[in-house]
């Protein structure tokens, strides 16, 4: 047995800034799962945390505008577990710097507690080449959070996206997580932009034990 088998709750998560999420793939153990869209704005299979969501069409189909005021934010996908698989989504932020954050959040215990792989629209392209080192990044909250991962493993964590998506277009990403790695992927592209050994977090620890990792 290892972790990849422990079921994990799969919360998809927007964080931090306006989002809009088009169609969502989950595949896991062979199984493909479309979520409903049109229930998230009324909560039916949906949780809203911090944030608002309205339909809104995209080229004929059903999509999600989120908002905020601030601070993460999480849509999380309720009564489904997730261990290995693949996640696929549409979307969509705006090329305003720290303004904002987008992704999807997985194997979360609680709305602290959880691996995400998030995008910063505003570093897809912008002059400055430090900033786009660091427009896809992985983080294993609540210990390994950015600015931790960036401090202790610079350049590690966070990396270009390429292709290089339209900082305000949609874009579409794919994120496969089979143990120990987590890959992502962008509009199609062969060779994943980031590519990460998942972070043992303390609680997987003790669920399965050292000797099962």
């Amino acid at each position: 047995m290892n972790a990849s088998s422990i079921p994990r709750v799969c919360a998809v998560a927007l964080v931090s800034g306006a989002l809009f999420v088009a169609t969502i793939l989950v595949a896991a153990e062979a199984k493909i799962i479309e979520p409903d869209l049109a229930g998230m704005p009324g909560e039916h299979g949906w949780k809203l945390i911090n944030r608002s969501a309205a339909l809104i069409d995209k080229d004929g189909a059903t999509a999600v505008r989120l908002e905020g005021e601030g601070g993460t934010g999480f849509v999380r996908l309720e009564n489904f577990t997730f261990g290995d698989g693949v996640i696929e989504f549409d979307a969509r932020g705006r090329n305003m710097v720290q303004r904002s954050f987008l992704g999807v959040a997985f194997h979360g215990v609680d709305i602290k507690t959880y691996d995400a792989v998030y995008f910063r629209p505003f570093n897809f392209k912008p002059a400055d080449a430090a900033r786009r080192q660091r427009a896809v990044q992985y983080i294993s909250h609540p210990a390994h959070t950015w600015q931790k991962l960036r401090s202790e493993h610079p350049g590690q964590y966070e990396k270009p996206v390429a292709p290089v998506p339209d900082p305000d277009g949609w874009f579409h990403v794919r994120v496969v997580v089979a143990w120990p790695k987590v890959s992502v992927f962008v509009n199609g592209a062969a060779e994943p932009c980031l590519v990460e050994d998942r972070i043992i977090r303390e609680e997987l620890e003790r669920a399965v034990g050292p000797e099962q990792i």
